[in-house]
């Protein structure tokens, strides 16, 4: 006889985890089910060894900057030497994670989790049973369905190589393909970009990717639009990329950088009425699916939020709540979301898209800080704002950053919107001068 669970969670990764932490406080008994690695893709394969290896980057960066300027010699990237650096962080986290859940004495198990019935699953073989159910199963890397796809390689292979080969293309222009030819290009790499269009990064302000692009191209890396890629054929000097046109490169190593697909394709949901698509699980606003006792958190579910690990586990904490008791839909705060190329790209809020469709409402002030204190003594190349600023109100109500501090900024910017703090109101605070905090003042 299988035991009974008043909550299953699939997936242990950080909306998993959370999930499961939260509902044993409660005094749930709660069974956590991974069919990977424990901890999921974050700090495994995906944000944390991929921050690892951009800090490298960053201070060859920085130290790029300042030639001529107080540094002579510009440092090179040890590749062996940071893969060794990435698996000291990652090669802990699946039995720390899992020791992690043991201790707080949460059941857990190893294998694919398949609905057999409404309240029913099979793991690998094991009947398991549960009042409720939450799916956070994340997502996986696209692979695009092309003639030769089978060369292809993904993120997680590129953020566990064990030696940089000396021609990287990346086939995708969303953030994944940023980063990743951004770390390649400064490891040493002849870096190609391949886009289907010419517009990239598209949730982005134009203007500001235009600007990081060519900040890029300066770097070395090399951007090809437009180009529609159909064939990889393997050849003896490498792997050869074409399309229909006259397009043709040879590579080393190819990446497919274009999206990511939600793992809700065998989990069985057509087996308990659960509606699922290219986007995720549908969920309405208490993250339930269509059946009652199922729901979808994180990267899995089809909600009109980035999928990103804080909203993973922001949308945990919310649901142990409503599972111990019903209250409110979920209501998300402000978010910003990240490119961590160099420089990097950051976004918060109301978008310049968005203002331009309501000029009354919004006026946008384009900034060039690059000669602002803060970016003059750490001689950054480019800096860069857009602030969109509710004309009634006066408050600022999103933005956007090109500098290689923007990730710093963003977050800055985010706690102002969040927390509708006013001019006024920012200037009655004193903040630690001369720091990047100090400059907000002049963003209004």
């Amino acid at each position: 006889m299988s035991k009974q669970y008043d909550v299953i969670v699939i997936g242990g990764g950080p909306a998993g985890t959370a999930m499961a932490s939260g509902l044993k406080a409660q005094g749930k008994s709660a069974l956590i089910v991974e069919s990977d690695l424990w901890g999921g893709t974050c700090p495994n394969r995906g944000c944390d060894p991929k921050k690892i290896l951009l800090s490298a980057v960053e201070a060859k960066q920085a130290a790029t900057n300042y030639q001529g300027h107080g540094l002579a010699g510009v440092p090179a990237i040890d590749w062996p030497a940071l893969m060794t650096t990435k698996r000291g962080y990652t090669d802990g986290i699946n039995d720390g994670t899992l020791g992690g859940l043991k201790s707080q004495q949460i059941d857990t198990l190893h294998g694919q989790a398949y609905f057999r019935a409404d309240g029913e699953l099979t793991v690998d073989g094991d009947v398991v049973t549960g009042t409720d159910v939450v799916i956070a199963t994340g997502q996986r890397p696209n692979i695009l369905p092309i003639d030769g796809h089978e060369y292809f390689k993904t993120s997680t292979d590129f953020l566990d190589l064990d030696a940089m080969p000396k021609r990287v293309t990346f086939v995708g222009g969303g953030y994944v393909g940023f980063e990743l030819a951004t770390i390649a290009r400064a490891a040493g790499a002849e870096v190609h970009l391949i886009h289907h269009n010419d517009r990239p990064l598209k949730n982005f302000d134009p203007e500001l990717v235009k600007a990081l692009m060519a900040n890029l191209t300066a770097q070395g890396i090399t951007f090809d639009l437009n180009v529609d890629l159909k064939q990889i054929t393997k050849t003896a000097d490498g792997l050869h990329l074409t399309d229909d046109h006259d397009f043709a490169l040879t590579t080393d190593l190819v990446i497919c950088s274009a999206g990511r697909l939600p793992n809700d394709d065998q989990l069985g949901l057509e087996n308990v009425g659960v509606a699922y698509g290219r986007h995720g699980i549908k969920v309405n606003d208490h993250l339930q699916t269509a059946n009652a006792h199922i729901y979808a958190i994180g990267d899995v579910s089809d909600t009109p939020v980035p999928k990103l690990t804080p909203l993973a586990g922001y949308e945990a904490r919310y649901l142990t709540g409503e599972l111990v008791k019903s209250g409110a839909p979920i209501s998300y705060p402000v978010t910003p979301t990240q490119v961590y190329a160099s420089p990097k790209l950051a976004e918060v809020g109301v978008t310049t898209a968005q203002a331009a469709t309501e000029p009354d409402k919004y006026r946008v002030t384009s900034l060039d800080m690059t000669k602002w204190f803060t970016y003059y003594r750490l001689q950054t190349r480019q800096a860069l704002a857009k602030v969109v600023v509710e004309s009634q109100t006066g408050l600022i109500v999103g933005a956007s950053c090109l500098s290689e501090i923007a990730d710093e900024m963003i977050n800055y910017l985010t706690l102002l919107i969040q927390k509708q703090i006013s001019l006024a109101e920012m200037q009655k605070l004193v903040v630690a001068y001369p720091t990047p905090a100090s400059d907000l003042q002049y963003l209004y």
